[in-house]
């Protein structure tokens, strides 16, 4: 019976090129972003607050980030009646808004990305943008 497991994680160099393809992303749309990475267990390896990017959404972009890691789905995937719930359970650790992506290569999840400060729409497009420059699974 084995008691280890071999898993996959993010390297420092992939989370770098998803932080750089995410601020690209967001400078080319012209809406700055609060940006966070997580590992599959929602400890965060990166976080960056782009100049002009609300500061109140640092905080929501690592809830949301935390939640798609979590969840292994999008962040406003959760049910609608769970959202609130979840959220207050929580203190604020889960939320069902939209800019959380999980993060996944070859099928394996490693983590969480969480974008804020745009509109939910703005936010999901530049987590896409994290996960392309790595080649990461679309969510």
């Amino acid at each position: 019976m084995p008691f280890t497991e071999t898993t996959a994680k993010l390297t420092d160099e992939g989370v770098l090129a998803m932080l750089q393809g995410a601020i690209d992303a967001a400078k080319a749309s012209g809406q700055p972003q609060c940006i966070v990475i997580v590992d599959q267990s929602g400890v965060v390896l990166s976080a960056f607050r782009m100049n002009g990017s609300r500061y109140l959404s640092l905080k929501s972009a690592t809830a949301k980030a935390r939640t798609a890691a979590s969840i292994g789905a999008p962040s406003h995937s959760l049910p609608d009646h769970a959202k609130l719930p979840l959220a207050a359970a929580t203190r604020g650790e889960v939320t069902g808004l939209r800019g959380g992506l999980p993060i996944r290569s070859a099928g394996v999840l490693l983590g969480g990305i969480g974008v804020g400060s745009g509109s939910g729409e703005q936010d999901e497009e530049v987590a896409r943008a994290a996960l392309a420059a790595i080649g990461a699974d679309a969510a």
